[in-house]
């Protein structure tokens, strides 16, 4: 599995954001540690829905956090 190219965001907690549309992951790196975590299952619509959204950290844990399945990979 390779990484998307990751698209850096204006946020306080998340570095940047990717997403691997053929297998519907998002892929959110972290600023506090670097840590890179994927949630899987993620439709394109909600993946764009999160990219556009004013909160990144906000919209990862009130829409990601215990709906997808996540792991931390790095």
């Amino acid at each position: 599995m390779s990484m998307p190219e990751m698209n850096p965001v204006h946020s306080s907690n998340v570095e940047s954001i990717g997403y691997d549309e053929e297998n519907e992951i998002v892929y959110v790196r972290f600023l506090k540690d670097g840590s890179l975590y994927i949630y899987k299952g993620v439709s394109k619509p909600e993946y764009e829905n999160l990219l556009y959204s004013t909160s990144i950290g906000s919209y990862i844990n009130r829409n990601f956090k215990n709906v997808y399945p996540y792991e931390r990979i790095e």
